[in-house]
This record gives structure tokens, C-alpha cells and sequence, in this order.
């Protein structure tokens, strides 16, 4: 019988996948191919501030993990392009829901924020919310 991954426990792979979820860039690349195939360029365009070489770093950790395909074409200069692969599409499906809640929830979370820095306490959350 397989025993469950245990994301609390230090060696579980199920961090690793988590870790890929919790990057920032890889996120936005997630949620940029989801819109469909990118040229390396068109990527670091579309996503501010990232460096070339933490978008290709980035990329190749979510092609390793079977995220994204790289498929290259034989052109002068060499044409390469980026896109979901089946398994990436069911992750950017969840990292878009999540992009949905950070929308639909800033305001709250940047009042809650200014509380803070002003040394004030946030209103407490509801108690059914409290409880998850």
C-alpha cells in the first residue's frame, strides 16, 4: 500500500511541486502560456521585471517537471517556443483560480496591510473562515 505524501515532512517530493507553485515567476509563466504557445522574447515582454536569465532558469525547471514544452526550430537565429504541456494546463487552470482570488481580494488584503503598519489590528476573520 502506498503511504500519502506528507507536504510537512522535510524530504516529501510533494514540496518540490509546491515550491513550483509558490514562485512567483513561474506563476506568471504558467498563467502566460495558458493563453497559448510564447516565443522566449514575447515571454519577457509580457512579464515585467524578469531577468533573461531567471526566465530561462525558470523555464527549464517547469519543462524538467513536464510543465512546459520547448520546442526549437531550425531558423536563422534559431526560433524557440514555449508552451503548456497537458499536465502544465491542469496547473495553470489552479494557479489562474488562485490569480482570480488575489484580484477579487486585494483591496481587503492591502487594508489589512495598512492596519498592520499602522500598529493596529485587522478585524478578525469570520468564524466559519477562521476555522480552515
Amino acid at each position: 500500500m502506498l503511504k500519502r505524501p506528507d507536504p510537512f515532512q522535510a524530504l516529501c517530493p510533494t514540496r518540490r511541486v509546491l515550491d513550483r507553485i509558490g514562485d512567483t515567476w513561474a506563476v506568471l509563466i504558467l498563467i502566460s502560456l495558458d493563453g497559448g504557445t510564447l516565443r522566449f522574447n514575447a515571454l519577457r515582454r509580457r512579464i515585467e521585471n524578469i531577468s533573461q536569465k531567471m526566465l530561462s532558469q525558470t523555464l527549464k525547471s517547469l519543462e524538467r517537471d513536464g510543465l512546459v514544452r520547448r520546442e526549437v526550430f531550425a531558423t536563422v537565429p534559431v526560433t524557440v517556443e514555449y508552451s503548456l504541456t497537458e499536465l502544465g494546463r491542469t496547473l495553470a487552470q489552479t494557479v489562474n483560480q488562485l490569480t482570480l482570488w488575489a484580484e477579487s481580494h486585494i483591496g481587503e488584503v492591502e487594508a489589512a496591510q495598512q492596519l498592520y503598519d499602522r500598529g493596529l489590528t485587522p478585524p478578525a476573520a469570520t468564524p466559519a473562515l477562521s476555522r480552515r
